[in-house]
């Protein structure tokens, strides 16, 4: 197999594992790019095609569960007329290694290891699933000391049409429960069995029983009590030793009714409150308690570790007697069949006459407890001992059941116990705050809660952590008719910081306000081109992720810098330059002409020239002048010129739109 591919993607790498129906490879999923684990069944499956399809039936149901202790199904496939499985991975050790090397543990180590294991057991009862094979062989422990269970591909839904007898099959003789070693049909009560067995091998290091053959040890699980851990480990508290005798009491009537209610155990068995608890003991009831046949007969285990169907252990029954013919003596046997009437009459009538009077136990199931006692006691019956328990069949106050049960005869005058309801199941909300949410939703699913609902918020806790719960820890809540409310992480509240450049310091509060940021005004600094009150620069730049209510610093603009101004006051002469104008001599007389037969204008009145005066200094520019007069001759103008430090400026002068004068005028230059 290694070096090949199956089922077009899972290339094979390796062999991890070899079982005695299967093989385990570590195959890596070309499509996802991930490592899994492939099971390959060594079965011929040619001619058993019901075989098949049940196995495909059964690794299917399997499928559909989903744990944070359960290991995942992901593929059920055929290649080559062989069928596999394909799971999650789990690099780690088997919890049997485990065992091994570092048992027995202190209940404080044990008890996280079996409320995730009896949690994976809760889940799979849920759904219909009962594992039938649990032990520390098929359970996983990874690098962080979280266990997961696997091999439920072997695993029937109890919906199942051919859920017979027939179908039975056990495990590893070691954890087999009593009903499965009778060849009966296994039931969730036989998987709590298989965990206490279990338990019991965590806090010891050991098994219960042991013996040279299977059978054996079968018989010893049918006819034996749990040897007592306290006998090895005299510090184990009393309320650890009584959840392993209770999961494995011989009747499966008296062990926990459920995963849930041993998981609910396993949560207290170190508080204070028990610390004085009594040993458990299995009620009396002379109807169950009957001695088990002893089998002398052997009968053969195949493979212990292997699952295999059985037959019942019975006793063997004695070989007929061999009949021998005799002579016929009629006489005698009428009288000895008369004598044995008799008798037998005598056996009817006599104990009316010498024995206790009897009477049948009355049906008071679903009464009041007053009206139940009040009817046992009118009978003759005492109710000298009682025991709640919740019921969601019965409200609370009536009687579940009763010890003996109704209908059978007892002594008038002996005892009879009462199971009174204590209403519908309640569960107390354990603290599930800075949890993951998926993983903590995956565990409540088996509860049974009417819902369970995230309100998603953003904090600093990392994304999925539960933040608050509703109801509180410690709350008792029916699940069923309670909706669970978990505020839950988003995560951080990154958002993308803008470009504050040039804002103005009511637009950047109102940007604070709506970004959720939170926005500081440094120092002010002078700016020769953002206004006063104007964001010059922040920090962080913009472009920057940010949380919710991030600190970002802007420097708004003073304004331009006031520097030293310098008045330079140029004096300048504006010359006034009359145009000449010579005509002809309009007149007629030549005698007034002069020499060039010109005559000479008479002296008129000068013509006003317009002078413009531009100024480019810290107040003006050259777009448009300062000052504007006309001239009639020369004048002596002062043009004052307003500079900062280190700034250049000019004027310019113009006569009749024309420059006639122009000049730089530097900071530096003396007045």
């Amino acid at each position: 197999m290694i070096g090949k591919r199956i089922g077009g993607r899972y290339e094979i790498l390796g062999n991890i594992g070899d079982g005695g129906m299967s093989k385990v490879y570590l195959a890596h999923d070309v499509i996802l790019n991930r490592d899994v684990a492939v099971k390959v069944l060594n079965y011929d499956f040619a001619n058993e095609e019901n075989l098949k399809r049940r196995f495909q039936r059964e690794a299917l149901s399997a499928t559909s569960l989903t744990h944070p202790h359960i290991v995942d199904i992901f593929d059920v496939g055929e290649e080559a007329e062989t069928l596999y499985l394909v799971m999650e991975y789990i690099e780690g050790q088997t919890l049997k290694k485990f065992i091994h090397t570092n048992g027995p543990l202190s209940p404080e180590k044990a008890l996280p290891i079996m409320q995730q294991l009896v949690s994976a057991i809760s889940n799979a009862h849920h759904n219909g699933i009962i594992h039938r094979d649990i032990k520390p062989q098929n359970i996983l422990m990874d690098s962080a000391g979280d266990v997961k269970i696997t091999d439920f591909g072997i695993a029937m839904a109890l919906n199942s049409s051919d859920h017979t007898k027939t179908n039975s099959i056990i495990g590893t003789v070691h954890y087999l429960s009593p009903e499965q070693a009778r060849g009966g049909m296994a039931t969730k009560k036989s998987d709590i069995y298989s965990l206490g067995i279990v338990f019991y091998e965590l806090l010891t290091g050991q098994l219960p029983f042991s013996a040279e053959t299977a059978v054996a040890i079968a018989l010893k699980h049918l006819q034996e009590e749990i040897p007592s851990i306290k006998a090895f480990i005299p510090s184990i508290p009393q309320s650890v030793e009584n959840v392993i005798l209770k999961a494995t009491t011989k009747d499966p009537n008296y062990r926990y009714q459920s995963a849930d209610e041993m998981y609910d155990d396993l949560l207290t068995v170190l508080t204070p409150e028990r610390a004085r608890e009594s040993r458990f003991t299995v009620p009396f009831d002379d109807d169950r308690t009957r001695a088990i046949p002893v089998v002398t007969e052997p009968f053969k285990f195949d493979e212990i570790d292997s699952t295999k169907k059985i037959i019942p252990i019975v006793p063997d029954m004695p070989p007929a007697p061999v009949p021998v013919k005799k002579r016929k003596k009629w006489p005698i046997i009428t009288g000895v069949i008369a004598g044995v009437v008799i008798l037998f009459l005598m056996f009817l009538l006599m104990p009316s006459f010498l024995g206790p009077k009897k009477a049948e136990i009355p049906n008071v199931i679903g009464m009041e407890e007053t009206e139940a006692i009040s009817e046992l006691e009118e009978i003759g019956f005492k109710v000298k001992e009682r025991t709640e328990q919740p019921s969601d069949e019965y409200e609370l106050g009536e009687i579940i059941r009763t010890i003996p049960e109704a209908g059978k005869k007892r002594e008038v005058g002996s005892s009879v116990i009462l199971y009174v309801s204590t209403g519908k199941e309640t569960t107390e909300m354990a603290d599930y705050t800075n949890r993951d949410y998926t993983q903590v939703t995956g565990f409540l699913d088996s509860f049974g809660f009417k819902s369970i609902k995230p309100n998603k918020i953003f904090s600093d806790e990392a994304a999925g952590t539960i933040l608050k719960q509703d109801p509180e820890p410690g709350t008792e809540v029916i699940p069923g008719e309670t909706d669970l409310l978990f505020t839950v992480s988003k995560g951080r509240d990154v958002r993308i910081l803008g470009n504050l450049s040039g804002y103005s310091e009511d637009e950047v509060k109102e940007y604070a306000e709506t970004s959720g940021f939170d926005i500081t005004f440094a120092k002010k600094a002078y700016s020769e081109n953002v206004p006063e009150n104007h964001v010059i620069s922040q920090e962080p730049k913009a472009g920057a992720e940010l949380v919710k209510g991030g600190k970002v610093k802007v420097v708004l603009s003073k304004g331009k810098e006031e520097k030293p101004v310098k008045l330079l006051i140029q004096t300048v002469t504006i010359k006034y330059e009359p145009q000449e104008v010579i005509e002809p001599n309009p007149n007629p007389n030549p005698d007034d002409d002069d020499e060039n037969g010109y005559w000479e204008q008479p002296d008129l009145a000068p013509i006003p020239q317009t002078i413009r005066i531009y100024v480019q200094d810290k107040k003006n520019t050259m777009a448009d002048y300062i000052d504007e007069f006309t001239i009639t001759e020369d004048k002596v103008y002062r043009i004052p010129i307003e500079l900062e430090e280190g700034q250049h400026g000019a004027y310019k002068i113009t006569r009749d739109s024309k420059i006639i004068m122009e000049r730089q005028v530097n900071y530096s230059d003396s007045q």
